[in-house]
């Protein structure tokens, strides 16, 4: 009996995403959400020794909008996560989906060799990998 070859993340991650500096203002980083209809912003790395962080949609709505906070006097540093986790591109999405629900994720930047090659989320991996791989219909 041969074992079906699995799915990996860099079969089904988005390569279009954008980056941003953890000085940036809130309200520049939603426009450039609003440019490329995203729910993230990966945040460059300051120096090599460094690690990336990540800003999402609802970091936004619970730590600018809810409590009422200026997004052109808050700096993106101020409410990002970091060091965000990453995940391989050759990682199965069977295993970043359960690395997803144990560190409770919505979405994850791809590093290989220490840079960001794209990004991963539970609907890449479902509609990408799950549907397709079993052509639903």
């Amino acid at each position: 009996m041969s074992e079906k070859e699995p799915t990996r993340v860099r079969d089904v991650m988005k390569t279009s995403f954008d980056m941003v500096d953890g000085m940036d203002t809130v309200q520049t980083a939603l426009q450039n959400m609003i440019h490329v209809g995203t729910k993230s912003l990966i945040v460059k790395k300051r120096n090599e020794h460094d690690e990336f962080g990540m800003v999402l949609l609802s970091d936004i709505a619970r730590q600018v909008l809810a409590v009422d906070r200026a997004p052109e006097r808050v700096n993106i540093y101020e409410i990002m996560t970091k060091p965000v986790l990453t995940v391989s591109p050759d990682m199965d999405i069977r295993y970043c989906a359960r690395m997803f629900n144990h560190f409770d994720l919505s979405r994850a930047p791809v590093v290989e060799n220490g840079e960001v090659v794209g990004i991963i989320s539970h609907t890449d991996m479902v509609l990408k990998g799950l549907c397709q791989k079993n052509a639903f219909k």
